[in-house]
């Protein structure tokens, strides 16, 4: 590629490194609070909403029941991806981010005052699910607007690296999520937690939300945005009209949305059964305390959260390809040495497997925030990049725990479960190979094959990224 200033006229200015910075850290903040309020969800349907909301003498049709609703979450995802990509590629990605930490924590801490089977019967389940409903719609919205947000900030040379960033928010709100239930389940005994414990952190999502909500208003409109909204106008004043960006999305783009959808498939599957699974595995299966499974995913997402910017870094300098094929190729030989692990019912061991896991699970997950916007157009980029995540997330993330429950429960055994998340990785594999490398690609330009340039640029010029900063 050429130096930065033989760019295009109307190419928008590389950003100064206090600004994406400020991008990076209201994106950042914003999808680890809104991931919090989702995987609070999925922790207490394994360890609580299965006896409170779903009573059931047995243990894993109760979990299974408490799951089906986790999954009702991920069903309205893809309405809430085709209604945020709508009036986000219309109006802008700054403002719908906005709606959607509301909805999600508004919802969450819903939860938090809602009354259980006990008080009020079926009606306690009702409403969980309703509430549910609205977590899934309003993080339908909120992965699109927030990559896109900090890919469309970024440079060509670095996006890989700062798109990461907010993908980083999904172990961010696990840890978080995840470490409020462990330290509640060390210093409570079962029976306050099961009693009033666990309302704790849902409430708390209130005052996370007020936090996010100050941070995210403060940053500015995306430069390519704003430059295609220009566009747009100019054409509509020249009597052009345009389909609305999911109609556009489908007569044009419906390649890059399959290939978005099988590029998530492996990762959002594998993530669902290292984290929500495993609470059942180790608790239920294992019979092993909760503490133990809560601590293992926290330290596994500890590790997962610093390491995923990394990969992010290395798609900057390898290709956005090799890096996921990395991943995918990894998790399906590891999703039998997982599992051989978990049965040795030795914390270390246990804490090695849910780690190495989720390295290779990050491995697919850092460069996809930049893979998969630089599959699309700017003026349809919210839309595609959100339909192609939450139809991933519907066939992948939503069915994964329900699966696995049910395999462990008809088998008794973890070998099928180990060859559903291998199959679910080689699908990954697949179609990343048959994918085109994006990396280097032009944002403001339409069209993969005419921005993104043949051969790179070495990674030394000033934008450059490397490991070791």
């Amino acid at each position: 590629m050429g130096s930065p200033t033989s760019a295009q006229p109307s190419t928008p200015a590389p950003p100064s490194t206090s600004r994406i910075g400020r991008i990076v850290a209201a994106s950042l903040v914003g999808t680890t609070i809104e991931w919090y309020d989702f995987f609070l969800y999925g922790s207490a349907a394994a360890l609580v909403f299965n006896t409170l909301f779903f009573p059931s003498s047995d243990p894993l049709v109760g979990t299974l029941l408490a799951f089906l609703t986790y999954a009702v979450g991920f069903a309205a995802r893809p309405l809430g991806g085709v209604v945020f990509g709508h009036y986000g590629d219309k109006i802008g990605r700054k403002k719908l981010l906005v709606i959607s930490l509301l909805m999600m924590g508004g919802a969450t801490f819903a939860m938090g005052l809602l009354p259980t089977h006990a008080s009020i019967g079926v009606w306690a389940p009702i409403l969980l699910t309703v509430l549910r409903l609205v977590q899934g719609f309003a993080l339908g919205g909120e992965w699109g607007g927030a990559v896109l947000l900090v890919s469309e900030h970024g440079g060509d040379q670095r996006r890989g690296f700062w798109a990461s960033w907010p993908q980083a928010g999904a172990p961010g709100g696990n840890l978080l999520a995840t470490g409020v239930l462990a330290l509640l389940a060390a210093v409570q005994s079962d029976e306050a937690f099961l009693a009033w414990g666990w309302r704790i952190p849902f409430l708390l999502s209130g005052v996370l939300v007020m936090l996010g909500l100050w941070i995210r208003i403060s940053v500015e409109e995306s430069p390519v945005f704003l430059e295609a909204q220009k566009k747009a106008q100019e054409q509509a004043a020249a009597g052009v009209k345009e389909q609305p960006p999911v109609v556009e999305v489908f007569r044009k783009s419906w390649r890059e949305v399959l290939l978005a959808i099988g590029t998530r498939f492996g990762e959002n599957i594998s993530y669902y059964i290292l984290t929500a699974f495993l609470l059942v595995y180790v608790t239920v299966h294992l019979e092993m305390s909760k503490s133990d499974a809560l601590n293992a995913v926290l330290i596994g997402s500890a590790v997962h959260f610093v390491t995923i910017p990394l990969w992010g870094a290395l798609s900057d300098r390898l290709g956005r390809r090799p890096v996921t094929l990395i991943g995918a190729l990894g998790m399906a030989v590891w999703a039998f040495g997982f599992f051989a692990l978990l049965d040795t019912k030795s914390f270390p061991v246990i804490v090695l497997s849910v780690t190495v896991g989720l390295l290779l699970h990050g491995a697919m997950y850092g460069p996809q925030a930049a893979f998969i916007s630089e599959m699309f157009d700017t003026k349809v980029r919210y839309s595609g990049a959100s339909m192609g995540s939450q139809l991933a997330s519907i066939i992948g993330g939503a069915l994964a725990p329900l699966i696995a429950v049910e395999l462990l429960k008809d088998y008794r055994s973890s070998v099928p479960i180990s060859l559903y998340l291998c199959f679910a990785a080689l699908v990954t594999a697949v179609t990343v190979w048959i994918a085109k490398e994006t990396r280097g690609r032009d944002l403001a330009k339409d069209g993969l094959a005419d921005s993104v340039p043949a051969a790179p640029a070495a990674t030394t010029r000033k934008d450059s990224v490397s490991l070791g900063g």
